[in-house]
């Protein structure tokens, strides 16, 4: 088993959010600014990084601010003074998918780490490896990958990998403001959202009435989301013993509250392993989370193990 302590990283969505989650045994949090990062549960501006870095330091846990849009032309020309002022707040590392940042970074914060994060792409270890090779020091994993493929990648990658272990997954974006369009459509006015956590947009399948697709709207798009759940507390032992370095929890459109009770049973099922990797699993902490779960959201294990189909 690796002697090294895997990450729980979970994303926030406001100042307040940092310090529960730090609080509650989180390592790292994931934040951004609206303009440049994809489904994030809030915007950051550069005063609440500032604030959010300071608080994480201080507990000796890190901050990672996400750049992982899909950058258009225009996006380009503020991005070199936003990593400057990024590197300046002293952030950890920067989450990206365009080749766009990587060159910003290289030129202008040669010093701030890189974590590359193309939602999809991430599917094997030479790809991984080939933006190692450009300055990556860490991957994020696609969502559609098995259990065995993750810890195959893992096994031959050079630098750090991170996957997913509960939350949603975003299974459709797109540019276009396709609810604002169909609202239009119908002659009704879409209601701005201050809150991703507030939303109550649902897609649902003719033939699978029960299963509710959360639909919403940003600056990006529009983003269509998984019916269910990822859940992979019971299987952390394999993910731990195989030295992933990274899991994250995502957040988005759940409560404050739920979050934090998620946060601090993953932490607890994560700690006992590492205490005693030969003792069964807690199963009252799975108990726990399947306690507060939505009614309308079941619990899965996505593709870890091919049982996801959308």
């Amino acid at each position: 088993m690796s002697k090294k302590r895997t990450e729980l990283l979970v994303s926030a969505g406001s100042v307040q959010d940092v310090e529960k989650f730090l609080l509650a045994g989180a390592d790292a949090v994931a934040i951004g600014n609206e303009r440049y990062g994809l489904r994030l549960p809030g915007s950051f501006d550069l005063a609440n990084i500032r604030e959010a870095a300071t608080l994480a330091h201080a507990r000796n846990k890190s901050v990672y601010v996400v750049i992982n849009a899909l950058l258009h032309q225009e996006e380009l020309s503020d991005l070199k003074g936003y990593i400057m002022d990024l590197a300046n707040l002293d952030v950890d590392a920067v989450v990206f998918g365009d080749p766009a940042v990587l060159f910003t970074v290289r030129e202008h914060a040669p010093q701030m780490k890189l974590h590359w994060n193309t939602e999809t792409t991430s599917t094997n270890f030479h790809t991984v490896n080939f933006w190692a090779a450009k300055g990556a020091v860490r991957a994020v994993l696609a969502r559609e990958l098995s259990l065995q493929n993750v810890l195959a990648i893992k096994q031959h990658s050079r630098i750090e990998i991170q996957a997913q272990i509960h939350g949603m997954t975003c299974i459709f974006h797109s540019k276009r403001e396709l609810v604002s369009n169909f609202m239009k459509h119908k002659g009704q006015a879409l209601e701005a959202k201050e809150n991703l956590s507030d939303s109550s947009m649902y897609l649902k399948e003719d033939k699978r009435e029960e299963q509710q697709y959360p639909v919403f709207e940003d600056y990006h798009g529009t983003h269509i989301m998984s019916h269910e759940d990822i859940c992979m507390l019971e299987h952390m032992g394999p993910l731990i013993a195989a030295g992933i370095d990274a899991v994250k929890i995502e957040t988005i459109l759940k409560p404050v509250q739920y979050n934090e009770a998620v946060i601090a049973i993953y932490r607890k099922a994560m700690d006992q392993y590492l205490e005693n990797p030969s003792a069964p699993f807690d199963a009252g902490l799975l108990a726990a989370i399947r306690s507060m779960q939505p009614q309308q959201r079941p619990l899965g294990t996505g593709f870890y193990f091919k049982e996801q189909i959308y």
